[in-house]
């Protein structure tokens, strides 16, 4: 991403904030206060700074679990359902394995969560690489598959038979320790930043990252080079979905103590919003996902001190990403026009 491309990104969010300032306006509310309340909601304290990075963490990692399938050319979709079977999975290992050290354990509930998240993405990596089959298609499908067999997991044999449907509580030794309390924010934060910096310099600065990014822009060139195009497609996808197992287990670990049925309000689905916003740019990712955090973690505070229902967040973050969108649309069609004046260039020198 070229420094113009992070200025436009810096001035799409001041867009869609003044717009959004408009819409307050018309509503009779004044903007200054409203965004003055929204960011005393996201940052103003422990419990409301802690709350904004409660958010962050997970929209974090699944954006960065969307941008790593992007890298080998793979639209997934399916991180919502792999952050749902990565937090059973951790939730299953923190209850029923005892008697370990706190280190230890913490380690394995995330390797299990991991382990599971990247075996269920390789359902489409394989599918799409060997078999060419649609992966939003099977990916989008495959979430509401783990979806409803998480809840059948914890309303039958993972239950722990209270009136919610939910697993047992996670021994102690599992459980990730909180930050900034009495907010929920956690360690978790600590580990999600880890993982950023190493995707970021094993897609970066690796043999493995040059393979993927080889794949994801031309297959059929990587297969010339020996690289084996296919494989490096299931690995990124793999990659992906441990990822995102990795958010799930930190939810569970850090935020619940246990496993909740439909404990994601679409998690997965904002983090990969994060992820096309910034085109997939590693470096941006945690930009985007913060002031997403920001936006909806703040929302409920300028909704108790303004009267401005938090609902027109949405309506901020839905018109960031048409301005997004636009900016993009523009790029292509500067990119048509050097391409024609190119073509017209080469024409008159024959």
């Amino acid at each position: 991403m070229t420094k113009n491309q992070y200025l436009n990104t810096l001035f799409t969010i001041i867009i869609s904030l003044l717009v959004g300032g408009v819409v307050i306006i018309f509503m009779g509310f004044n903007p200054i206060e409203a965004y003055i309340q929204l960011f005393k909601g996201a940052f103003a304290g422990k419990f409301n700074f802690g709350g904004t990075l409660e958010r962050f963490v997970p929209l974090l990692l699944t954006a960065l679990a969307f941008a790593v399938s992007a890298k080998v050319a793979v639209f997934n979709v399916g991180v919502e359902g792999e952050l749902y079977l990565g937090a059973i999975a951790a939730a299953w290992a923190g209850y029923s394995i005892v008697g370990l050290p706190k280190g230890v354990h913490i380690i394995i509930c995330i390797g299990f969560a991991m382990v599971v998240g990247s075996l269920w993405a390789a359902i489409p990596g394989l599918l799409k690489a060997y078999y060419k089959v649609n992966e939003v298609c099977t990916t989008i499908l495959l979430n509401y598959v783990a979806i409803f067999f998480t809840s059948y997991l914890v309303n039958n044999p993972l239950s722990a038979k209270t009136g919610v449907p939910q697993t047992p509580n996670m021994e102690s030794t599992a459980l990730l320790s909180k930050i900034l309390k009495p907010s929920r924010a956690n360690t978790g934060l600590f580990i999600a930043i880890a993982v950023l910096i190493l995707v970021y310099w094993l897609v970066q600065h690796t043999t493995i990252g040059y393979k993927l990014r080889s794949v994801g822009l031309n297959p059929n060139y990587s297969d010339y080079m020996g690289f084996n195009a296919k494989r490096t497609m299931v690995i990124g996808m793999m990659m992906s979905g441990a990822i995102g197992g990795l958010a799930g287990a930190i939810e569970v670990m850090g935020i619940y103590g246990h496993f909740l049925d439909n404990f994601s309000p679409g998690i997965a689905f904002d983090g990969m919003l994060a992820s096309l916003i910034a085109r997939n740019n590693i470096k941006m990712i945690p930009v985007l996902a913060l002031f997403l955090a920001v936006l909806k973690s703040g929302a409920l505070g300028m909704e108790r001190f303004t009267g401005v229902p938090k609902s027109l967040v949405d309506a901020i973050i839905a018109m960031f990403i048409l301005l997004a969108a636009m900016e993009g649309l523009f790029m292509i069609k500067k990119w048509k026009k050097n391409k024609s004046s190119k073509i017209d260039a080469a024409k008159a020198d024959i």
